[in-house]
């Protein structure tokens, strides 16, 4: 078996070790300083890995980062493997989170009507001669995490594929959706398949908790929310499922 800690190239250890690859499939937080500086250096040198020059560099300074960060491209680059460009980068980061520390994070909207999504939706979608269909995601209170276009078709529909809108919702960490299409016409009267379609996806959300808060249909100047008018209420105390209380 081999015992990654004594080989020197990164790319003869486990997938799961290697931090790039460990950022990927396990999330930022899953990598310790040394690994997330590794990263930022991309290579060590003949005879040790980039995350033992991490270790050691960071051994250097205590384990502190703040001590870190002081250090100087000349000092940096008193450390083997270490020249000019990677003490760059690396003071770049640094500089970088110091400045993240000092401002102040944006809030992001909350979406808690149908006219809050109208606002955020509007500048995408309107004076288009085709349809389009977009959706919101939101997070636990509400707020917007991101706003993307699923599909664009012809001049009377588009096709909207749950999967897609699922995994996109998943891979943000969405709780919530609200979806939005469309009509050219003006015409802002749901289809027969703009209803299914609802019902449907309502229905899948369920099964993969998140929530459809609502469905627009924008016209040229004025809009139609399926919530609004009652159809999410009606669609969920007609969704039965095992598991699963409508009411």
């Amino acid at each position: 078996m081999t015992t990654y800690k004594n080989e020197r190239n990164i790319k003869a250890w486990a997938e799961d070790d290697r931090p790039r690859e460990k950022m990927l499939h396990k999330g930022r937080g899953a990598l310790s300083d040394a690994e997330l500086v590794a990263i930022l250096l991309g290579s060590g040198s003949r005879n040790e890995s980039a995350v033992d020059l991490g270790k050691r560099l960071l051994a250097s300074v205590h384990n502190n980062l703040h001590e870190l960060g002081r250090l100087n491209v000349a000092q940096l680059c008193d450390f083997r493997g270490i020249g000019q460009a990677k003490a760059v980068v690396l003071m770049a980061a640094l500089e970088l989170g110091r400045r993240r520390g000092r401002g102040v994070p944006t809030e992001r909207p909350r979406i808690l009507s149908s006219r809050d999504s109208l606002n955020v939706l509007r500048p995408h979608m309107e004076d288009w001669d085709h349809e389009q269909f977009w959706m919101l995601m939101l997070d636990t209170k509400n707020r917007l995490l991101a706003t993307e276009m699923i599909s664009q078709g012809g001049m009377n529909a588009t096709i909207a594929d749950p999967r897609l809108i699922f995994r996109k919702a998943l891979e943000k960490k969405a709780t919530a959706i609200i979806l939005a299409h469309n009509h050219p016409s003006g015409n802002l009267q749901p289809s027969r398949e703009d209803k299914r379609l609802t019902h449907r996806l309502l229905h899948a959300g369920l099964l993969l908790d998140i929530l459809v808060h609502d469905h627009l249909i924008l016209g040229h100047q004025e809009y139609f929310s399926f919530a609004d008018e009652g159809y999410m209420d009606h669609y969920r105390r007609h969704t039965n499922f095992p598991g699963h209380d409508p009411d």
